[in-house]
């Protein structure tokens, strides 16, 4: 990021316990690199990945573990665009800089901003699929369980503006994932939801 012409940076973070501080460390640091951060707060990467053309940011960072259990978290990065960071366009040369180290040089530190990208993310996904979705006739019912993940800030907002009766389980933001892990591949972990499907 520091070698990009942008000075901005996107971040955002899941509801995890960890999180928060984590995301306070990381939007600190960037500043202390004369970076500004956009912060989105409580956002999913899809979220992160359209606010970074967006704001013309040099790239995006979003912390999560995604299906891993609750004791995880991690860090995903893309560049300007949105473009994935891999091993062939990056990832290797922040290895070798951990490895190596970074020099310290005095800089003007940037500026820290809060953002709330929640709406601009319904619009988008409702892009995607024109308006025959917003304006269907039949009324659907849907059984949506969010596991206490990121689902239970963004589902409302987007079924909102749908013609769908919603069921909500577990919408209630708690990254400790009281109720199943956030691995929706685990078939245990989608057991209550098929039963209030068929219910």
């Amino acid at each position: 990021l520091k070698s990009r012409k942008g000075k901005k940076v996107v971040i955002g973070r899941d509801a995890r316990p960890s999180g928060e501080m984590i995301s306070q460390l990381v939007a600190s640091t960037l500043q202390c690199l004369g970076l500004h951060v956009i912060d989105l707060g409580l956002s999913t990467t899809p979220t992160v990945e359209i606010a970074v053309p967006k704001e013309k940011a040099s790239g995006g960072i979003i912390l999560t573990a995604s299906h891993n259990p609750a004791k995880y978290n991690g860090i995903k990065l893309c560049k300007s665009a949105a473009r994935p960071i891999g091993q062939d366009t990056g990832l290797r040369r922040i290895r070798d800089l951990i490895v190596e180290g970074v020099p310290i040089s005095l800089r003007p530190l940037g500026k820290g901003v809060e953002k709330d990208m929640l709406s601009e993310y319904v619009d988008f996904l409702l892009s995607l699929f024109g308006p025959d979705l917003t304006s269907a006739q039949r009324r659907l019912k849907v059984v949506i369980d969010a596991g206490n993940g990121m689902a239970g800030h963004t589902a409302p907002a987007v079924m909102d503006r749908l013609n769908v009766e919603v069921i909500p389980m577990y919408f209630e933001l708690d990254g400790t994932f009281p109720n199943h892990e956030a691995n929706p591949i685990d078939p245990a972990n989608v057991a209550d939801l098929q039963k209030a499907v068929k219910k």
